[in-house]
């Protein structure tokens, strides 16, 4: 990897957010963290995966980053740096590398810390062929967040920045600040000026289909506030950043939809039909902070019924989505079966009435994640209100527990014993938690 890659930190911000903590008297990026500069760890994190070319930007205060770093060699690095003579925003100083490099880059924003698999990343990357690939992913405060919208593909189709008035739900998908250019994306830049990345670079080459999303749930955080810095801190204490990295094994949960996340309301086909359950995003935000995976596998065969389209479908889950990042809560995927294998309904889609493999109880929406994420099942769980979430969870080598909302077991479809009941979703989270993960 360290010969086709060259990485770029942009460290060139004042920090004026985190003005309280550094006093004017560093640079942001230079702002300890448990014992070491934030640039450090960023470094340290490349060094991991053989990454050994960086070129960091400089501006303010610029000159300590380089007294402390100087060639790099400490680190088994080599470090050269840009000095910004004035602000040229998140990328205009990109244009003095077009005669100075010949190597894909991998772009860091420099308040990001990130624990991640560099190697999953970049075989995304080229799988897609993409000129410029972004890490995206959910967060806790999605309403205050520049999003991006993807298509099914991961393709990017807009971006959606965080001062623009957001009156639509939307999915939880925002830009983590890692990127991945081919070299042959500084031919945008022309001259030496101010230049934002969204604004005056990628969104230029959306159109054009040239830009994907890589989705991922990796440690990956801003810490450029004074409350988010403290936060990343202590989940570094913890050994949350690393716990993440999908090098690792996942444990996670598995989460129904109707009847455990919102109220139970028969098949939905409306999106105002949709209502979260009371402490459904406690719940989620608990399994947020405790280091496991929040993943909703849901039977939707409204589709195959013809009781609404596929596109129907993932607006309700946008609001889902939306209601959940209101109160800090976030969902790492969400995965639905819209199939359904009973012909004769009156307005059905044929398309979708197949005998498929998704469909619960049978595994094939757990086994997809199971491979994308580097789950762990003998760590995981499924909870949901019927007989089906057991049998699935059965089916799957998964712990299972079944809540007293919605169905509350009584779709009497699977004569099913689950691990564990509860109350309702906060209760199924909080009994696991307390006990460790086991039953």
């Amino acid at each position: 990897m360290s010969d086709k890659y060259i990485a770029v930190i942009q460290a060139g911000g004042k920090g004026t957010r985190l003005q309280e903590l550094t006093h004017n008297r560093i640079p942001k990026p230079m702002l300890e963290m448990n014992g070491k500069p934030m640039l450090e760890w960023q470094i340290e994190a490349l060094v991991q995966y053989e990454i050994k070319d960086i070129i960091i930007i400089v501006g303010y205060l610029g000159e300590k980053i380089q007294e402390y770093f100087r060639d790099g060699s400490r680190w088994g690095v080599n470090i050269s740096y840009i000095q910004e003579e004035r602000p040229l925003g998140s990328a205009g100083a990109l244009y003095y590398l077009k005669n100075k490099i010949c190597k894909d880059i991998l772009y860091i924003f420099g308040d990001i810390m990130f624990d991640i698999d560099w190697q999953r990343f970049i075989d995304f990357h080229n799988e897609k062929k993409a000129l410029a690939t972004l890490l995206v992913h959910p967060n806790s405060h999605p309403y205050d967040s520049d999003l991006v919208e993807l298509d099914e593909d991961d393709k990017v189709v807009a971006f959606k920045p965080k001062s623009s008035e957001r009156k639509e739900y939307f999915d939880n998908c925002v830009n983590g600040g890692i990127y991945i250019f081919k070299h042959g994306i500084l031919d945008i830049l022309d001259n030496e000026s101010y230049s934002d990345l969204e604004k005056d670079i990628l969104s230029m080459m959306v159109p054009k289909g040239q830009v994907y999303g890589y989705k991922s749930s990796e440690y990956v955080k801003d810490a450029g506030t004074p409350k988010r810095f403290n936060l990343v801190s202590e989940q570094q204490k913890k050994g949350i950043w690393q716990v993440k990295n999908l090098k690792n094994k996942q444990k996670c949960f598995f989460l129904d939809r109707d009847g455990t996340i919102n109220i139970y309301k028969g098949l939905i086909s409306n999106i105002d039909e949709f209502e979260l359950e009371d402490n459904a995003a406690q719940a989620v935000r608990e399994i947020n902070n405790s280091g496991y995976l929040a993943i909703v596998v849901t039977n939707q065969p409204v589709v195959a019924r013809g009781m609404c389209e596929y596109k129907t479908v993932n607006h309700i889950h946008r609001k889902m989505s939306t209601l959940l990042g209101e109160q800090g809560a976030y969902l790492d995927e969400i995965i639905f079966c819209p199939h359904h294998p009973d012909q004769g309904y009156l307005g059905e889609n044929k398309a979708f009435k197949i005998k498929c493999t998704c469909r619960k109880p049978l595994t094939g929406m757990i086994d997809k994640m199971v491979r994308k994420y580097n789950i762990d099942k003998s760590q995981s769980f499924i909870i949901g209100d019927t007989t089906t979430d057991v049998q699935m969870g059965k089916n799957a080598g998964i712990k299972t527990v079944l809540v007293q909302t919605g169905q509350a077991g009584k779709d009497g479809k699977y004569d099913v014993c689950p691990d564990m009941e509860a109350k309702n979703l906060f209760d199924a989270v909080r009994k696991i938690l307390s006990l460790g993960g086991e039953k």
